[in-house]
């Protein structure tokens, strides 16, 4: 089935919000390389919209949910890639969480910021490979994340 040019163009722009969560993994990364830099510019307007709006990160994240995942009348492709991206974000949200818990009190060791980089290349992969699938049309198939999405869209 071939996939309309606006859904693929919708299936990328859902992934920007576990993106634009995971760029604080990069601030050391960033430091050291500074035209990495250019790599948070896609998610500067969400921040924005995060940060003045109050609960903003939780309203996106409940609309999406309800208007998109939960909505028969949108398509499979969107709803697939809509909820997949909110999979992965809830991971990473997680994952700051744990950061910021359990790691913490080790302040800016070199393990830390080692693995706070390589959280953030990981990720990186991650949307890359979404928005590649998503160009051509197909659903990204990211192990364990995607079978979660399609037993809860059928």
């Amino acid at each position: 089935m071939l996939i309309p040019i606006w859904q693929r163009i919708l299936g990328i722009l859902v992934y920007l919000l576990p993106w634009s969560d995971a760029i604080p993994f990069g601030r050391n990364l960033f430091i050291e390389f500074p035209l990495l830099q250019w790599l948070s510019l896609p998610v500067l307007p969400l921040v924005i919209f995060e940060q003045t709006i109050p609960f903003g990160s939780l309203i996106l994240f409940l609309l999406l949910f309800i208007a998109v995942v939960r909505n028969p009348k949108i398509p499979y492709f969107l709803r697939f890639n809509t909820l997949q991206a909110l999979l992965i974000d809830i991971s990473i949200v997680l994952l700051s969480y744990a950061f910021q818990i359990l790691l913490q009190p080790f302040g800016n060791a070199l393990l830390i910021r080692s693995l706070s980089s390589t959280i953030l290349i990981a990720i990186l992969a991650i949307m890359l490979f979404a928005l590649i699938e998503c160009i051509r049309g197909k659903e990204p198939d990211l192990p364990g994340i995607s079978q979660a999405v399609k037993m809860q869209l059928y």
